[in-house]
């Protein structure tokens, strides 16, 4: 292994509690008389976390505000927890960072807190992320299942089609995410809950409205040139290396790209969460980079992630 570089793993005891806990890779933590949530706005000397979020057991993440709280109303419905005209406020109300809405053992955390912003990328949801598991602990939660569920560029599927995430890859197609910590660079593992994953995809056939796959993720640090695309400010390739590049990618299993995968799924890990990425493909990269479908389309594209997470939830609490 190369100098300065390290790989993380858990351990199988650590990954096959039957009441399975949020853990954390933290010692320090132990020896804070608070922790405050600052991006949250919520702390553990202002707030009850058990009481709060203790019964918590799926937590849905997305980067629009807007999208994860019709899809909190969507599930408390589904649930028979609400209806049309319920509100769900935000509880992160106190910070403009994050949103977050709850109804019954569902959490929704979105990754902007601006009903007219998007969260995009590792650095967004990485904080997210760690302030999320951290309440999950503090709330003493268990066998917790986080989805994310988004948008992202399709490679050889129809525009609307659903990948479930088997791993999720960087721009090279290694399954791993880099990080550097302390000036040394720390790779972890981005292989996602294979189970899990397999679950999701009886549930896609059971509604059987969309097409649906399980295939590889790629997760890119940018938009434009990292993804391949033509119509960025900067393009120092041509249509050919791109598409060559597209179908390296088409070949060793990778089905979609976007930007957060990666972080997400490296830190579920560690921390001993079952974690699956579902996301709608909004076009095929193979023939194109712009979006072209109507906005009517794609918001029912956006809505195919929710309505599988959806179903899921609502199979697993026996509500089917």
């Amino acid at each position: 292994m190369a100098p300065g570089v390290s790989n993380e793993k858990k351990t199988d005891d650590e990954q096959s509690s039957k009441e399975n806990f949020i853990h954390l890779c933290n010692p320090h933590l132990e020896k804070m008389k608070e922790d405050f949530l600052y991006h949250f706005a919520l702390g553990t000397g202002t707030h009850d976390f058990p009481t709060l979020f203790g019964d918590v057991k799926f937590v849905c993440v997305g980067g629009s505000p807007s999208r994860m709280k019709a899809f909190i109303a969507y599930i408390a419905e589904e649930l028979g927890l609400g209806g049309p005209d319920c509100d769900y406020p935000n509880i992160c109300a106190g910070t403009d960072r994050y949103a977050m809405y709850k109804v019954g053992p569902v959490l929704s955390v979105s990754v902007s807190a601006s009903l007219n912003q998007h969260g995009m990328g590792i650095p967004s949801i990485s904080i997210m992320l760690h302030e999320l598991i951290k309440l999950l602990y503090h709330a003493k939660c268990s066998n917790i299942t986080i989805i994310r569920i988004g948008t992202s560029g399709g490679i050889g599927l129809e525009p609307g089609s659903v990948v479930i995430t088997r791993q999720s890859v960087d721009a090279t197609f290694k399954p791993q995410f880099e990080q550097v910590v302390l000036g040394k660079t720390v790779i972890r593992s981005t292989n996602l809950d294979e189970q899990l994953a397999k679950e999701l995809m009886q549930c896609s056939k059971e509604i059987n409205q969309f097409n649906t796959v399980i295939g590889n993720t790629m997760c890119t640090l940018d938009f434009y040139e990292g993804q391949g695309r033509l119509d960025g400010a900067i393009c120092l390739y041509n249509e050919e290396e791109k598409l060559q590049y597209l179908k390296e990618a088409y070949d060793s299993g990778v089905r979609n790209i976007e930007m957060e995968s990666s972080v997400f799924a490296a830190m579920c890990n560690l921390s001993g969460v079952k974690a699956a990425v579902v996301c709608v493909t909004l076009l095929n990269r193979l023939e194109g980079d712009q979006i072209s479908s109507s906005h009517d389309v794609l918001l029912e594209y956006q809505q195919r992630p929710q309505k599988l997470v959806g179903y899921f939830i609502k199979k697993s609490l026996g509500k089917v």
